[in-house]
Formats: structure tokens, C-alpha cells, sequence
């Protein structure tokens, strides 16, 4: 029975909330392009071998992304998951987080997609627990290692003279990334308590909240999620360094790329100095998506691009390297998870009922 109940959620989720990301995206594109475009401008661009090139690279960085986070998922897993369940696990894990708000993301569905591919669930939410803790670990140590670097006021002096050294704190953006920061940083101190110090804590917490009235009835299954996450958590305590290291490259290696695809699609149409200032604004774009209660970001991902990277975009181009952004970063993952998504659901399923055969 719970099984279907995912089921219809997901179901309801692959054809609907597919199309409003889209709509929304869109639409702010269109309302920003119609005050901002100028087709004199684009007859400026020219389209050459060398363009071709770098909007390659910009998709080889998202390969390179997703890569990591398959390895990631490999090395947590304990070599449990094939490769090929790696892969279809990390897609319907983006795909959720595309079609859910950026303030929720696609953790919760995440766990399921874990448990169904054949972890116990105690474990799968370990898991999960552990590669959203990594993905957080990376922001809570590079968010401040890129204001030493940059300084803050190259990071949020929008419309500041470079030359001010002077952190602008009547910019929206700096409160943006203030409170993600603050949100990743709690987050990364619960589950860190709950993964390495007390799980049991951690259990108690879970079956505390699940005391209310209108959750209750998954009471139970809270109390054995909790017990599973007991010895998964044991286990966990053990593993060497070197094993969090990998794990740690991995979520490196993932996220450094994602942050460099902007430098590539800027490079295949314009000069491009400032590299790395490029690199830490989208990072702090990143920690302010945390906010947005669109699903995956849209429109307020495609409007912070144009305020944020604006200045290093000629003027007038920006909104349409914001679509070119969320078309390489973004789109992809909503039609591959579409596709993959129903025979996803068709297999494991249908696996169940074999087993569920099997022992009747």
C-alpha cells in the first residue's frame, strides 16, 4: 500500500508539475526580455567554431557534475548499487528537485528512489542524510573562504563602484545569502548530530513529531526508520577518513563544475576576465536559490543571474544568458527525468510484485 501511495505521488508529479518550472522560467525570461531586448545588439554575435567549443565544455561541466554525484552515491552505498542504478537514482533525484520549491528540494523523494532501487529505509535515509550533508559541508566551508578571497564587497556591491571597499548591506542579495547561509549551516549541525553523535537523538526527535494528530499513523514506520538509522549510523561512525574523503572529492569535483559552466557560456560568446569573481557569485547564487519557493528556482534563479552576473555580461545580453544557463543546467534534467521516471516505476514495481509472489 505505501509503495502505491509513492507511486500516485510521483505519478501526479511527471506530467503536471513538469510544465509549471517551465512556465515560470519562461515567463520571467519573456517579461525581462521585452525591457531589455534589442535585436541591433544581436547582430553582433557571431556563432563560430569557437563558440561551439566552449558551449561543449559548458555540457561536458554538467557531465562532470553528475558524474560526481553517481561516484558519490557509489562510495555511500558501499558498492551495493551498480553503476547503472547510480545513474538512474542521481537523475530522478535532480528531476524531483526540479519540479519541487528550491526551500524544499527533492530530499524526501530522494529516500524513496534510494529504498526502492533496494536499501533497507533506516539506510536509505542515511544516505541521503549523508550526501545532503556533504552538499551542505561544501557551501558552510567555500562561502566564507570566497569572502576572504573576493572580499564582500566585490560579492554584493551590485551597482557599487568596484573601488568602494565597502559591503554593500542595503543590497537584497547580502540577506538572500545571509539567511540560506544561515538555513545550510543549522541543517549541517542537525544532521552532523544526528549521522555522527546521537542518532538516537535523532530518532526520538522523529517519533516526537510524529506524535501529531494528522501524521500519526506513520508512527511505526518512523520508529523502525529510526532503528535503521541507528545501526546505519554505527556503521557510518567507522568508516576511515579515507572514506569520507572520496565521498568529499566526489561532492567537490561535482560542485566545482556545476559553478564553472557560466564561465564556459560566457567565453563562447564574449571576453571573459574576471573568472573567478564569476565562480564565487554563482555559488552565492546557489545559497539564495535556498529561498525561492518556485520549483527548482525558476524565475527567481533567471532574474538573481541578470542582477547578479549582469555586470560581467555586455549589456543587453544578460537575460539570454540566463535562458542559455537554465537550458544547460536546468531543462535536461526535467526531460530525462520524464523519461526515465515511468519505466523506472514499471521496473522496480513490478519487481516487487515478483518478490512479494515469490514469498506467497
Amino acid at each position: 500500500m505505501q509503495g502505491n501511495k509513492n507511486d500516485d505521488i510521483i505519478q501526479k508529479r511527471h506530467v503536471k508539475r513538469i510544465i509549471y518550472p517551465i512556465i515560470i522560467g519562461l515567463g520571467v525570461v519573456a517579461y525581462l526580455l521585452q525591457k531589455e531586448f534589442d535585436i541591433e545588439l544581436f547582430s553582433l554575435i557571431e556563432f563560430t567554431w569557437y563558440s561551439l567549443f566552449f558551449l561543449t565544455v559548458s555540457f561536458i561541466m554538467m557531465i562532470i557534475r553528475d558524474l560526481g554525484y553517481i561516484v558519490r552515491l557509489r562510495i555511500l552505498s558501499e558498492g551495493d548499487f551498480s553503476w547503472r542504478q547510480c545513474f538512474n537514482v542521481i537523475m530522478l533525484w535532480e528531476f524531483s528537485s526540479a519540479i519541487t520549491p528550491s526551500a524544499i528540494g527533492g530530499t524526501g523523494v530522494a529516500v524513496f528512489f534510494v529504498n526502492r532501487e533496494g536499501l533497507s529505509l533506516g539506510r536509505s535515509t542515511a544516505v541521503v542524510m549523508a550526501t545532503s550533508f556533504l552538499d551542505e559541508l561544501y557551501f558552510v566551508i567555500m562561502f566564507p573562504l570566497l569572502i576572504l578571497i573576493v572580499t564582500g564587497s566585490r560579492l554584493f556591491a551590485i551597482g557599487v563602484d568596484p573601488g568602494e571597499d565597502i559591503l554593500s548591506f542595503t543590497n537584497e542579495f547580502f540577506y538572500f545569502a545571509v539567511i540560506g547561509y544561515i538555513v545550510k549551516f543549522v541543517f549541517i549541525l542537525l544532521v552532523a548530530y544526528g549521522l555522527f553523535v546521537n542518532p538516537r537523538g535523532l530518532k526520538w526527535l522523529l517519533l516526537w513529531i510524529f506524535r501529531m494528530p494528522f501524521i500519526r499513523k506513520w508512527r511505526y514506520k518512523m520508529n523502525q526508520v529510526g532503528t535503521d538509522l541507528i545501526n546505519t549510523s554505527r556503521v557510518f561512525r567507522t568508516k576511515k577518513l579515507s572514506f569520507w574523503l572520496k565521498a568529499f572529492a566526489a561532492t567537490f569535483f561535482s560542485w566545482t563544475a556545476m559553478y564553472w559552466v557560466v564561465n564556459f557560456l560566457l567565453l563562447s560568446f564574449f571576453v571573459v576576465n574576471e573568472h573567478f569573481m564569476i565562480f564565487a557569485r554563482q555559488l552565492v547564487m546557489w545559497i539564495m536559490m535556498l529561498v525561492s519557493p518556485t520549483p527548482g528556482g525558476s524565475g527567481f534563479a533567471e532574474f538573481v543571474f541578470t542582477r547578479y552576473l549582469g555586470e560581467f555580461i555586455p549589456v543587453g545580453f544578460a537575460v539570454v544568458m540566463a535562458l542559455v544557463w537554465r537550458l544547460v543546467s536546468y531543462y535536461p534534467y526535467l526531460f530525462i527525468g520524464a523519461v526515465i521516471l515511468p519505466r523506472w516505476l514499471a521496473g522496480t514495481f513490478s519487481g516487487i510484485r515478483r518478490r512479494r509472489q515469490r514469498i506467497d
